[in-house]
């Protein structure tokens, strides 16, 4: 499964290379913003760009409410995670103490 994090972008660190500096969740990384630049969108007018992040590349600019959306669902997932964990965790140790 394929899965795009929402970054924005704080940054341009090579526009020959088209690499910019991303914001995601407070990490930043370096990523390529080759496929979301063209004539009408160049390079240095990228910084403030919500974008999907996927493996080091921006794939699509996407506006600031679905970049939040999507954040939220994400966190509601890891908190979903977290619980599930927390469940084995506690099945297995009432399964060790009953042996």
């Amino acid at each position: 499964m394929c899965l795009g994090i929402p970054g924005k972008i704080i940054a341009i660190t090579s526009p020959v290379n088209k690499l910019a500096t991303v914001e995601v969740l407070g990490v930043r990384r370096e990523i390529n913003i080759a496929c979301i630049v063209d004539a009408a969108h160049p390079v240095d007018s990228c910084i403030g760009d919500w974008v999907l992040v996927h493996v080091g590349f921006a794939m699509s600019r996407i506006d600031e409410t679905e970049a939040q959306l999507t954040l939220d669902v994400l966190h509601m997932l890891g908190e979903a995670q977290a619980e599930l964990r927390a469940m084995r965790e506690a099945d297995a140790a009432v399964a060790g103490a009953a042996s």
